[in-house]
């Protein structure tokens, strides 16, 4: 399985406080059958710069070598949406896709029009956790039209096995089965919070739509992230 949204790094943002949170999170990971984690830390292209985070991806892939840890990280970020068109070079493991991050209580007016812009500029937007976005939890079909002008959307696993709530759990499930959903990931901020685990929310996923489709989320689509396809 493959992660494609964890605050891996240590010391970066409000993800891990330090290495050994990493190489805890990382062995986690790793046990549950996880083989690479992309990194997303949260950017404003300035403090949580490009150099920053590659140099803290490098860092740890040494350390988790050293350490025996049999999981790969490669660099990415988290990108609010307010700054996405601006640091549209800031994609994950260096391909075309990009990580966006909507505000928890609403979903502006020009959603569509900023990940249209992103479309255009040939890049995939990536909608991150908006499951548990208020506006979407209140109407989850306000995602059809992000899908249709080329969004994709990324549940949160903790999201699908309930560890949010019934009203975050039911709100997954509609997505999922409404086939509006092409990634499962941790995002990840510790060993205990939102734990860098993707099983569960894999089998719990397969219940609902299959195991093939499951497997797509966790697997497939974000093998195609790795292999810089289109």
């Amino acid at each position: 399985m493959i992660d494609i949204h964890c605050h891996i790094l240590p010391g970066i943002d409000d993800g891990a406080d330090r290495l050994q949170t990493s190489l805890a999170m990382a062995t986690m990971a790793a046990r549950d059958g996880i083989t690479t984690v992309i990194a997303t830390p949260h950017t404003d292209g300035v403090i949580v710069n490009q150099r920053v985070v590659q140099q803290a991806v490098d860092q740890l892939n040494t350390e988790l070598t050293g350490q025996g840890i049999d999981l790969e990280i490669a660099a990415g970020y988290e990108i609010p949406a307010e700054l996405v068109c601006d640091l549209q070079s800031h994609t994950i493991a260096d391909s075309c896709y990009v990580l966006v991050e909507f505000p928890h209580q609403y979903l502006p007016e020009d959603a569509v029009e900023t990940l249209y812009t992103l479309v255009q500029a040939g890049k995939k937007p990536i909608i991150a956790h908006p499951e548990r976005n208020a506006s979407v939890l209140r109407n989850p079909d306000l995602l059809r039209e992000l899908v249709a002008v080329g969004g994709m959307v990324q549940l949160t696993a903790a999201s699908v096995t309930g560890d949010f709530g019934p009203d975050i759990q039911h709100c997954a499930n509609y997505l999922l089965r409404n086939q509006l959903v092409h990634f499962l990931a941790t995002d990840s901020h510790s060993p205990t919070f939102r734990k860098p685990v993707l099983s569960p929310a894999r089998k719990a996923a397969a219940r609902l739509i299959g195991r093939e489709e499951a497997d797509r989320l966790v697997v497939d689509n974000p093998k195609v992230i790795l292999n810089k396809s289109v």
